[in-house]
């Protein structure tokens, strides 16, 4: 260690395209001491990715009009180490299977907190007498929430290609484009 020199945290990126959720679990983060870099796109996550390489990643399962699933492969093929927690706030059993199998470590409903974060990541400097309680959503996950993480599933399987995931989906490739760019939050 070179003397003088402050040793820096690693990196943590966090990926969410919800800028109030970016900002708080950054200020959070950062008053715990770590080193949070945001993105809001997976292309600036990516950039980001290989400019700060981090140790971590919190990675939204709706990032704009895109997956967060996509983002877990081009993260890992940076570092196949790091260690990416998935958030969404509406779960369901294929998105997270999906999420497992491309290399996310965890996968969190929100609302979830700083310290659950960090428990998921196995983060030492949590507090030794916090217990975290699993997040359970209140409310049933609408339809076309369900229809939009099928989509994308079936397209993850598909390699992003929409006529592929079209066809296996039986439905036309325009019809599928149409309900890919609705928001998931919406009807």
């Amino acid at each position: 260690m070179i003397p003088g020199k402050i040793l820096e945290m690693p990196a943590i990126l966090i990926a969410d395209d919800d800028q109030l959720f970016l900002h708080t679990l950054a200020t959070s983060l950062r008053k715990k001491g770590f080193n949070p870099v945001t993105a809001d796109t997976i292309v600036k996550a990516t950039a980001l990715q290989q400019k700060h390489q981090p140790a971590s990643a919190v990675v939204d399962l709706k990032i704009g009009s895109e997956s967060g699933l996509r983002l877990i492969p081009l993260l890992r093929s940076f570092n196949p180490n790091i260690e990416i927690i998935v958030l969404t706030g509406y779960a369901s059993i294929a998105t997270a299977v999906s999420a497992i199998k491309l290399g996310a470590k965890d996968y969190l409903c929100k609302p979830v907190d700083t310290l659950q974060i960090l428990s998921a990541l196995n983060i030492s400097k949590l507090q030794p007498d916090h217990e975290q309680c699993p997040v359970i959503p209140e409310a049933r996950m609408p339809v076309y929430q369900l229809e939009w993480e099928y989509l994308q599933k079936v397209l993850l399987e598909h390699n992003g290609n929409i006529s592929a995931a079209a066809r296996s989906l039986g439905m036309h490739r325009r019809t599928l484009q149409r309900k890919l760019n609705k928001r998931s939050g919406s009807r």
